[in-house]
């Protein structure tokens, strides 16, 4: 197959951000399909960029003959814990390759997503927010998924989530893709079992700032984290507070619990929400940080999972709650 596509800023056409799913069986059927790729890739100019389990970059090593223009990075330094952090690293990685040269950087990648629903969820949420938030980028990227290894749920939300499937022979449109927007906006709320017990802190109608973080940090100091993980949920919790008593209506509510793996809060107001299924994958105002809009995208940044129910997002009773979850390490 002739590995050209269009897409990308500098490659005027149809596809915004070239975003493939290679499914496969075994390593062999990956390399068959990833190995032309990259080579075309690096004949045309691209950099070609590796980010898979180690056995499988040996492999593709071997395939192109270990040609030292082929990148192999570390799936843990680009696919980080937190979704918006991959994002940025992405697009850092194409800045880096195209300010030596490249055309455009070439990404095979393969995302570890976790033993359960709530990781794929997260994951399923980050494939489809990058069809929109790595537009006009010189990316190309296809993301390989081991039918064998993985859960039926993560090989269907691959077909949700890339336009085109991949494979030895051809580069077809998923028959189950399905726009960003709509993903997004039909994605479940997972459920936390917490909610359901009595929290250890409850506020009903936030007033004072400075009482409710003390009142917060109070609750979290005799936690078994460390002191920069529970420093980070506390700004979450100050970025998101803040957000509801500027943004939403009053009351403001928040509760707290804490469990021996983790700690989650939840900040409610009466308002709308968000009318924006991307947001906090980025700052509100793009580059212009001097314009604020920072605190959904920090907090999505600073916690394991950010939760948004209500609003237009799940509309329900009325009103909207953002839920902070962070695991304790």
């Amino acid at each position: 197959m002739n590995w050209t596509a269009t897409g990308g800023a500098g490659h005027p056409a149809a596809e915004a951000f070239p975003h493939d799913a290679l499914l496969y069986d075994t390593p062999e059927q990956l390399v068959a399909t990833a190995a032309p790729f990259l080579r075309d890739g690096l004949a045309e100019g691209d950099a070609a960029v590796v980010v898979t389990r180690p056995e499988n970059a040996a492999a593709l090593r071997d395939a192109l003959d270990d040609d030292p223009r082929l990148h192999v990075v570390d799936p843990g330094e680009l696919y980080r814990n937190r979704t918006p952090g991959a994002i940025t690293a992405v697009r850092r990685l194409a800045e880096q390759h195209t300010a030596a040269g490249a055309k455009r950087v070439r990404v095979l990648g393969e995302i570890e997503q976790g033993p359960d629903e709530r990781g794929w969820l997260e994951w399923e949420r980050y494939e489809s927010v990058i069809n929109e938030a790595l537009a006009g980028w010189n990316l190309w990227g296809i993301c390989a998924v081991d039918t064998v290894r993985v859960p039926q749920p993560v090989v269907e939300s691959a077909l949700r989530t890339h336009r085109q499937v991949v494979t030895p022979a051809s580069r077809t449109p998923s028959p189950a893709f399905t726009p960003p927007e709509q993903l997004l906006r039909g994605l479940p709320v997972p459920r936390e079992p917490l909610e359901d017990t009595h929290p250890r802190l409850e506020a009903a109608d936030v007033a004072d700032f400075i009482g409710l973080r003390h009142a917060v940090a109070a609750e979290l100091a005799g936690l078994p984290a460390p002191a920069d993980l529970v420093e980070d949920f506390l700004l979450a919790v100050d970025e998101m507070t803040s957000n509801a008593v500027r943004h939403g209506q009053p009351p403001v509510r928040l509760r707290l619990w804490t469990s021996p793996d983790r700690i989650v809060c939840t900040i409610a107001d009466g308002g709308p929400g968000w009318d924006d299924p991307f947001a906090g994958y980025g700052p509100a105002h793009g580059e212009d940080l001097s314009r604020g809009g920072m605190g959904l995208w920090l907090a999505r940044q600073l916690c394991d999972h950010v939760d948004i129910s209500g609003g237009v997002h799940h509309p329900g009773d009325g009103g909207v709650s953002v839920r902070l979850t962070t695991f304790l390490r």
